[in-house]
């Protein structure tokens, strides 16, 4: 799943979420009358029910399907199939599933900050564990229909062909515990994390036109009119990736994370750190220090071009999926998800900020998120051809 090569496949796959994702937005509009405020893009989008849509209710909609095209994007990577998340009619279980993560990440990091003999007394200790349970029965079930699919195709005598979860059933290199466990990890990062990351790139190319519009002409020239982009076109938009590495710097989907030093002792500087020491490290700290990025609180992406000495960092100053072993499993399928949700969405909608000019801040709740709603408008792009 790391593989450029692997990744690339995956646009056929994700490029029809994007467009059911896409109409969706226009059906909103539509109903929402004027068709053009959409608030709290990145407010409270956990809706278990999801009435008829007043006009009212716009301000859960768009995010909420966001959500969903992500989960049903994953979905159609992990187990090839489409989970129905873009309908009218959002699966019941879509939405547990959606409302179970964003619980996980909203009390998780509050567990964190008490010993473990007191968990079971903590007052939310309960539905913590019930949301992990529903996630982890997601899974096992997704992974339980493919594994009967295979054997049904075994048994008929047809070939066996699919991508990443057909690979690891079919490679038994790893077992049924420890496939589970990483499809779960996979699902629930697959939704909050890119969502999360588009709605601030949104948000920041609202504020800075200019940026919007570099981004527009770039894509317009390299897709022009009805083109699609998918994976070959990206080499050739600078921009595009230049704006989602900015986003991550200033945004990391993980503000924090921590390292144990299992083997050996390590020497950092002058200091000797010995075997079993715990490193908490701190990306959104390092994201603002101005000795490694100049300007700091300013969304240039620009300054990810290369050649550009005034903006030249350490190569490590930005790290939001991590290095090495440990580096995230899905972070070229998520970089595609931004690319082509962000080249497409450019292609059909101009973003204007709230006319109120309201600043958003971040707020840590495990993954960093918007800590009040952001509110943008959609204009039809004109320069749409």
């Amino acid at each position: 799943m790391l593989k450029p090569q692997h990744v690339s496949s995956y646009s056929s796959i994700i490029n029809p979420v994007v467009t059911d994702f896409i109409h969706k937005v226009a059906w909103i509009r539509q109903t929402k009358g004027d068709g053009i405020i959409v608030p709290d893009v990145t407010g409270e989008l956990y809706i278990l029910r999801m009435e008829p849509f007043a006009p009212k209710q716009i301000c859960h909609i768009l995010l909420f399907y966001l959500y969903c095209d992500y989960f049903k994007g994953i979905c159609s990577v992990l187990f090839e199939t489409r989970m129905g998340c873009l309908n009218e009619n959002i699966p019941e279980e879509t939405q547990k599933f959606i409302f179970s993560v964003g619980e996980m990440f909203r009390l998780s990091h509050i567990v964190m900050l008490f010993p473990k003999y007191t968990w079971s007394y903590l007052p939310f200790w309960k539905h913590f564990v019930a949301a992990w349970d529903h996630l982890f029965k997601v899974a096992h079930k997704l992974v339980e229909q493919k594994i009967t699919d295979i054997q049904e195709k075994v048994k008929l005598g047809e070939p066996v062909q699919g991508a990443y979860l057909t690979h690891l059933l079919m490679s038994e290199q790893m077992s049924l515990h420890e496939i589970l466990g990483s499809i779960t990890e996979l699902l629930l990062a697959g939704v909050d994390t890119t969502s999360n990351t588009i709605s601030w790139a949104l948000y920041h190319m609202a504020q800075e036109p200019h940026i919007q519009e570099k981004l527009n002409e770039e894509v317009n020239s390299v897709c022009p009119g009805d083109k699609v982009p998918d994976s070959s076109d990206f080499a050739k938009m600078p921009w595009l990736k230049a704006i989602v590495k900015e986003t991550l710097r200033m945004y990391p989907v993980v503000p924090g994370n921590a390292r144990i030093t299992v083997d050996n002792e390590i020497v950092v500087g002058d200091y000797i750190f010995p075997k079993n020491t715990l490193f908490h490290l701190c990306h959104y700290a390092v994201s603002y220090d101005e000795q490694h990025f100049p300007q700091p609180q300013s969304f240039l992406p620009e300054r990810w071009f290369r050649g550009q000495e005034k903006f030249k960092q350490h190569p490590f100053g930005s790290v939001p999926f991590g290095y090495g072993v440990r580096a995230c499993l899905g972070k070229r399928v998520a970089e595609l998800e931004m690319y082509l949700m962000l080249s497409r969405f450019i292609k059909c909608y101009e973003v204007r900020p709230d006319p109120s000019g309201t600043k958003v801040e971040p707020l840590t709740r495990t993954l960093l998120a918007p800590a009040t709603p952001i509110n943008l408008h959609f204009n039809k792009n004109l320069t749409k051809q």
